[in-house]
């Protein structure tokens, strides 16, 4: 991958603070670097702050980036919504300007492909303040094992629609609502629900993630999805865990601490 001459003398380690400090995109090829988890990303586009049919929350954060793919992906999830009579959709983060490490709020989002979707949809556009500082729609019971009166068959198209993309590598979700989707949807039509993956919290929003996109040669896949629709033992796993938890080990083993790519010490040096 061809990066521009570092025009920028700066001694950065890839920490989080470096990321955030970035205020826009750099790089001339659009290129998902690294990990989803560890990595960035050169060329990133904004997303439309302008659409019709969904807005992106939390501006002043500067989290709505993301590979042309990704924005490509929204914009049509965004049409589709529509056409099925949904209200305006609510984009949660994207990435930053460059992708990276976030100070708090994500481990992933690093490399341009994932952005979270909101169950919360509305009616007229929100004004500044509420975008500014919006709240979101929880649809799962205290107890997370099970959705609440908010579920909606809006939500479950949403779901279906957002997951049924050849773009799409997995959508994470909470264990309750993958056990409620397996139940609404027929044996027959649950083909998309392989995507859908039980994950910890995601009790208000749905975390989608692209596939590497086509000459992505820098981008780092993830490891295939099992197969079948995850509604049978591996589901069950998720929801026996939440009712009976394990204890947690008194002596944590260390985290292994991740070596940012070059690529992306590169990217941070840039004007």
């Amino acid at each position: 991958m061809f990066l521009a001459p570092i025009i920028m003398a700066a001694a950065v380690t890839g920490a989080p603070a470096d990321w955030a400090r970035m205020t826009h995109p750099a790089g001339e090829q659009v290129q998902s670097i690294g990990e989803y988890s560890n990595g960035c990303i050169a060329g990133a586009v904004s997303a439309d702050l302008k659409n019709p049919y969904y807005q992106v929350i939390r501006q002043q954060n500067r989290r709505f980036y993301g590979h042309p793919v990704l924005v490509s992906y929204i914009g049509d999830l965004a049409d589709r919504a529509h056409e099925a009579g949904l209200p305006i959709l609510l984009v949660g983060d994207m990435a930053m300007p460059r992708g990276g490490r976030f100070i708090k709020g994500h481990a992933s989002h690093q490399t341009g492909l994932d952005v979270d979707i909101w169950f919360r949809m509305v009616k007229k556009p929100l004004g500044k303040k509420d975008l500014e500082k919006p709240w979101a729609l929880t649809i799962v019971k205290d107890n997370f094992l099970e959705t609440n009166g908010y579920y909606s068959k809006d939500i479950y198209t949403l779901v279906k629609l957002a997951a049924t993309d050849d773009r799409v590598a997995r959508i994470f979700i909470n264990p309750a609502i993958k056990n409620q989707l397996c139940r609404d949807t027929p044996e027959e039509e649950r083909g998309w629900l392989h995507k859908i993956r039980p994950w910890w919290g995601h009790t208000a929003h749905i975390h989608v993630r692209l596939e590497c996109p086509e000459g992505a040669d820098s981008c780092v896949k993830q490891a295939p999805i099992p197969e079948g629709d995850g509604c049978g033992t591996e589901l069950q796993g998720w929801l026996d865990e939440i009712r009976h938890p394990k204890k947690k080990d008194t002596k944590p083993k260390p985290k292994v601490k991740k070596i940012v790519p070059e690529q992306c010490i590169q990217l941070l040096q840039m004007n």
